[in-house]
């Protein structure tokens, strides 16, 4: 199979270890393949990462690499790269100083970026738009703030320091997974609230940020008296609110389909047809590549040129930031702002 591909494809799978495999690479070759994510079994040190990265351009020059590094408990690479704060310790800081809060997020934003752009990653599944409800265990301290207000600024906040880096920013997990206490990874969350409630609280970081973000990832959470399906796989949701009433333009992800929040859709081909038929432009198959093989296998999708174009716009866009590690390291205005981050501990 050899790859003749000018666009991504719709399908974001994963590698093994920390180095390509001969099977992987004719895997990445595959038309349906636009992505790639990354996690913690796949990094050991920064200079493994680069040649990982390496690797996977050298595979598919076009595809996504993409990982989910947020700070806190969500942070994929650790050991040479900058130890990031949860998000709630700048809505913690925001009840001190509101612009040292936004400083701070700006910051973190703008380091995450600049470092994973050196070492080859393209994007980060972050910033978490969700609301501090109390009752998530999967959410928790990812979230910025109960107040939509604030977790609107401290986001935008975010956003703009990854755009400082030429990175675009994902919001997740439309419409919201804060006020649900399951996890949609080894659950099926079910909010029972009526859709002017999430409209007014829950939706507004979404809405306000719609025209700013790159990427947006819908949530595994049925919402039992609006849709019965999940929002990942719920027109309603992605067509009808995210894209008409919040004119949201960026590319639509769904989150992992191998979840058991997405069990409800059936197999792995139906979930990835659930998922796309309801809007979203990429689908991550993420920890089961015999899941990935059956689907790129049996999966016949009807891909858009807007779509695909969509996609290919995520790719990063000129930075200020050195794209080498070794310069960074000794760039003044990244050493202030990860100095900066780590006084916040």
């Amino acid at each position: 199979m050899k790859p003749s591909h000018a666009q991504p494809g719709p399908v974001m799978l994963d590698v093994a270890a920390y180095e390509v495999t001969a099977e992987e690479r004719e895997i990445l070759q595959h038309p349906l393949v636009g992505g790639v994510i990354l996690f913690a079994r796949n990094y050991a040190e920064p200079a493994q990462l680069r040649a990982l990265t390496a690797a996977i351009r050298a595979a598919r020059p076009e595809v996504l690499i993409s990982v989910d590094h947020e700070g806190g408990r969500v942070q994929r690479f650790r050991n040479g790269f900058t130890r990031l704060p949860a998000m709630r310790r700048f809505g913690a800081a925001w009840e001190a100083d509101v612009d040292a809060a936004k400083a701070g997020a700006r910051h973190a934003g703008f380091v995450l970026a600049a470092e994973l752009r050196a070492h080859g990653v393209d994007l980060s599944y972050a910033p978490v738009l969700d609301l501090d409800y109390g009752v998530s265990s999967v959410i928790g301290d990812r979230a910025f703030h109960r107040d939509p207000q604030v977790a609107t600024e401290l986001a935008r906040a975010v956003v703009a320091g990854l755009g400082d880096a030429g990175m675009r920013a994902v919001g997740k997990h439309f419409p919201g997974h804060g006020a649900v206490e399951a996890d949609s990874h080894v659950a099926i969350p079910v909010d029972g609230r009526v859709f002017d409630a999430v409209w007014a609280e829950d939706i507004q970081p979404f809405r306000r940020l719609a025209g700013e973000l790159g990427g947006v990832m819908p949530a595994h959470v049925i919402f039992e008296n609006i849709d019965p399906r999940p929002a990942g796989f719920s027109p309603f949701w992605l067509q009808q609110v995210l894209r008409g009433k919040l004119g949201f333009q960026g590319v639509v992800f769904s989150d992992d389909l191998t979840m058991e929040g997405a069990s409800v859709a059936g197999d792995i081909v139906a979930r990835a047809e659930a998922a796309h038929g309801a809007g979203c432009d990429m689908v991550l198959v993420c920890n089961r590549p015999d899941f990935a093989v059956q689907l790129l296998d049996r999966w016949r999708p009807a891909v858009s040129g807007d779509s695909s174009a969509r996609i290919a716009a995520l790719r990063p866009r000129p930075g200020s930031a050195p794209a080498d590690p070794q310069t960074l390291a000794g760039w003044a205005p990244y050493c202030a702002a990860r100095d900066s981050v780590l006084a916040l501990g």
